[in-house]
């Protein structure tokens, strides 16, 4: 699945991205994922947003809502043997420390 990536903003304390949806039929929707500190070097679990009211409750959205999630686990997670952590084990922790 290609995203026409509208802003990404990457860092160690977190950060997100925001895709156009309109290439998927929603016309100039967006759609974002982000990810929040949890404190001692430590992000949370990646979220979704969406310009589209109710629009967890569109199958295809929730769908893209997925991709998008793992495409920013993979800007945020470093694949190394120390430091890194699966996409389901980081979906398991806290959105944020508060």
């Amino acid at each position: 699945m290609k995203f026409k990536v509208l802003r990404q903003q990457v860092s160690t304390r977190g950060g997100g991205v925001e895709i156009d949806l309109t290439p998927f039929g929603y016309e100039n929707e967006k759609m974002t994922a982000y990810q929040n500190y949890l404190g001692g070097g430590m992000l949370g679990s990646i979220n979704n947003d969406c310009t589209i009211r109710d629009w967890f409750g569109y199958p295809e959205l929730t769908k893209i809502a997925e991709k998008l999630s793992m495409y920013f686990h993979k800007l945020t997670n470093p694949e190394c043997e120390y430091e890194g952590m699966s996409f389901e084990d980081r979906q398991g922790l806290p959105l944020n420390a508060y």
